[in-house]
């Protein structure tokens, strides 16, 4: 285990982060409207679920307060796994649409994988085509999932260094553990993947610089299993009974024995949106008046 610089925060808030994002989102909107341009994301939903819902809403209004265009295409939960495709695909088609992402959950028949293979990887801002995390695996240009991009752009907010440091992942899922993984070693991080199968995950976590964990399992993560010195980003939303979010990250018990830890919530997920929105306007500015 090495020693980290001191950052300049111990609760690493990413509402800040995303403020920022959003304000270099704005300034990018309006550069491409003086050019008759303006972004457009489109977001294909098939889904009931509330959560699901909420997290449209945010990020239809903060593309509105960014100076976007945010287009709705809500199929409904019967939807079927062609009705989807078809959606994805005449969105893909659209010159005056720069970015298309497919929310989730889908309907029980339908695969996300497959169906991702509809959006065009030059407007998958959300990095779900195979073809975009082939891309991103192989070290070539493509938009990351966006809450893979959220972990980096966390830690290069609070500066803190991962060339050659011990960076561990919990996860290993195509939406973050493994392109959260791939970007780390594109900074030439030493990365360490772990999942459900690894044995003695603690004997891994603590020896991280930067811990990242993605898994799904509140609680999870306790003060054994981290060095004071580590930087823990916590990537978990379970819902909670009472309306709240839980992450992967015994908060409680590892508060002040980390260096820096991200919350719950406030902390990956407003700069999730955020991302998307950064990629949506950076693919409008590649794509120009082609769409």
């Amino acid at each position: 285990m090495t020693t980290l610089p001191s950052p300049a925060m111990k609760s690493l808030d990413g509402t800040g982060v995303a403020r920022g994002i959003r304000a270099e989102v704005a300034a990018a909107a309006v550069e491409l409207n003086l050019t008759g341009l303006t972004p457009r994301l489109a977001l294909v939903v098939a889904t009931d679920h509330g959560s699901s819902a909420w997290y449209v809403r945010q990020i239809a209004r903060a593309a509105s307060a960014a100076g976007l265009l945010c287009d709705v295409v809500d199929l409904g939960p019967a939807a079927g796994p062609e009705q989807i495709r078809t959606a994805l695909a005449r969105l893909s088609a659209d010159p005056a649409v720069h970015g298309v992402m497919l929310q989730t959950p889908l309907p029980a028949d339908a695969d996300f994988g497959d169906l991702a293979g509809a959006i065009d990887p030059a407007k998958d801002v959300d990095g779900a085509n195979p073809v975009s995390q082939g891309r991103l695996a192989a070290g070539l240009p493509a938009h990351p999932p966006a809450t893979a991009a959220a972990v980096l752009a966390l830690l290069d907010h609070c500066e803190i260094p991962v060339l050659g440091r011990s960076c561990v992942v919990v996860g290993h899922s195509d939406v973050v553990g493994r392109p959260v993984a791939q970007l780390l070693l594109r900074r030439d991080a030493t990365v360490t993947v772990c999942h459900r199968h690894t044995e003695n995950l603690e004997g891994y976590t603590r020896t991280a610089d930067v811990l990242v964990v993605a898994v799904g399992r509140p609680g999870l993560i306790t003060a054994d299993h981290v060095d004071r010195d580590a930087v823990v980003i916590d990537v978990g939303t379970t819902p909670t009974p009472d309306g709240g979010l839980a992450g992967d990250v015994d908060h409680a018990d590892v508060d002040g024995r980390v260096r820096v830890l991200s919350p719950v919530p406030g902390g990956v997920g407003p700069v999730t949106t955020a991302q998307l929105l950064r990629h949506t306007v950076r693919s409008a500015a590649a794509l120009g008046g082609r769409g």
